[in-house]
């Protein structure tokens, strides 16, 4: 419980100060697909080098962070896997992005920082991802008791 309440402590924070020094709203999927566009798209990346600069930071501490987190505690070991099939995982990978850019953004976006900006269009948001995820586990559960599972 410590553990959740430090991890969205440091997010809040993160989002804060992202917005005070960059005036840019943390969204994950806006940071790393715009990242992503710049990194195949040379002009883009050199016509905004500063921006091209801080999101490659930006994802970058987040992987570093993921994997000091891993060295240092056991939470990674502590959680359980849907699947460790590769081809399940790129798959569900993938359907995230995809949603993540029908729903014009993600949950760090739309759920932590539209609606502390009290964004309208955010709450929407965070209430279909919720309710998305909701019906994915109710899915997913019934299909692993339908196979036998435990």
């Amino acid at each position: 419980m410590m553990m959740a309440l430090y991890g969205g402590l440091i997010i809040g924070l993160a989002a804060v100060l992202l917005m005070i020094f960059n005036g840019r709203i943390m969204g994950i999927s806006g940071i790393a697909g715009t990242f992503v566009n710049m990194l195949f798209t040379p002009k883009a990346r050199t016509a905004q080098s500063g921006e091209f600069a801080w999101r490659g930071f930006f994802i970058l501490g987040m992987l570093l962070g993921g994997i000091g987190l891993s060295q240092f505690t056991n939470i990674f070991t502590e959680a359980s896997m849907v699947s460790s099939n590769p081809v399940v995982l790129i798959v569900a990978g993938l359907l995230v992005g995809v949603g993540t850019r029908m729903g014009w953004g993600c949950t760090s976006g739309h759920g932590i920082c539209g609606i502390a900006r009290f964004s309208g269009r955010s709450v929407m948001a965070t209430i279909i991802f919720i309710a998305a995820g909701m019906g994915a586990v109710a899915v997913a559960n019934a299909l692993f008791n339908a196979t036998g599972g435990n």
